[in-house]
């Protein structure tokens, strides 16, 4: 008998740990171990969708930071708008996106940034921006500042605040009405997450065409897992200073792109990772709204990852 998760579940501490809808046996076959298999199209991808593997992250950064580049530059040359949903997280991509613009001399004037989340408590009310563990301050101090004279204009920037995320749907429908394009960038999270649209939120919806409806929610309860993800990645393990709400754009929002850019960096070094089972998930699970990351491959678009990410995903002792 093997004395893993799939065989221990019932009776233990995990029975109701995980979202209702995940069947962590279908969740365990989405991963391969040979590593090349990950690029192996499925039926239900966009056939402009590809992974797009990267060695180091240092070409992870860059690769990822010249398509958000080249995705600005285009809609300039073609003279429209566009609108761009940000994350914060991962980040790395940013310095490169300024690098490619100062060099090629391309202002950002016709971009619209929309945060896709921020940090909350239960009500939505968010963290000051002057607090740096705020996504509006890492954005100011990350992307649009150092754009400098090529900057996204301020007037054009909008965050996940309480009073301003509800608006996004009409703003974001405006601009589109308008001609303007739709790119959302974007990380997965260790829960399948897009934004902090977490996978337990699919239990208070009637059916899959309502989940889809959903454009935002203001003071979102994360799952444990996203927490503690988070913990590790942001708040150097203290999970007691990670807030456990958030607010946040859904599938309404996210899944009417026109392009995506998605980034997979979730390495520690020494051989120790996070994120490949969530990319493996993203790419083979087939679209369903217990697993939100599972739509972005039915969008046109390019999802960069960490090669190690890929596997072989055995275990290990580090």
């Amino acid at each position: 008998m093997e004395y893993n998760l799939l065989n221990t579940i019932n009776g233990s501490l995990l029975e109701n740990f995980f979202p209702g809808g995940w069947d962590l046996k279908k969740i365990d076959r989405c991963i391969s171990d040979k590593p090349g298999d990950i690029f192996a199209p499925q039926n239900w991808w966009n056939r402009d969708f590809a992974p797009v593997s990267c060695n180091t992250l240092a070409d992870f950064n860059t690769f990822m930071g010249h398509e958000i580049a080249m995705n600005i530059r285009r809609s300039k040359e073609a003279g429209r708008q566009l609108v761009m949903i940000l994350p914060v997280g991962p980040m790395g991509m940013y310095r490169w996106a300024i690098f490619f613009l100062k060099e090629w001399g391309i202002s950002a004037e016709h971009v619209f940034g929309f945060n896709m989340d921020e940090w909350s408590d239960a009500e939505g009310n968010t963290l000051p921006p002057s607090n740096p563990a705020s996504f509006k301050y890492a954005m100011e101090n990350a992307f649009y500042g150092p754009l400098g004279q090529y900057t996204i204009p301020e007037a054009h920037r909008n965050f996940a605040t309480r009073d301003n995320l509800p608006r996004y749907p009409e703003k974001i429908q405006n601009l589109l009405d308008k001609g303007a394009e739709l790119t959302v960038v974007f990380g997965v999270g260790r829960v399948f997450h897009i934004a902090f649209w977490e996978p337990h939120f699919a239990a208070l919806f009637s059916s899959e065409e309502e989940w889809k409806k959903q454009t935002h929610r203001l003071g979102a309860k994360l799952h444990p897992l996203t927490i503690e993800q988070n913990a590790f990645t942001s708040f150097k393990s203290r999970t007691t200073l990670v807030p456990a709400y958030a607010n946040t754009i859904g599938p309404g929002i996210f899944l009417k792109a026109g392009w995506i850019i998605g980034g997979c960096d979730g390495a520690f070094g020494r051989g120790m990772q996070w994120q490949g089972l969530s990319l493996w998930v993203t790419l083979r699970y087939g679209p369903d709204m217990w697993v939100p990351s599972s739509f972005m491959p039915t969008l046109p678009g390019k999802l960069f990852f960490l090669k190690e990410l890929a596997g072989p995903l055995e275990a290990e002792c580090n």
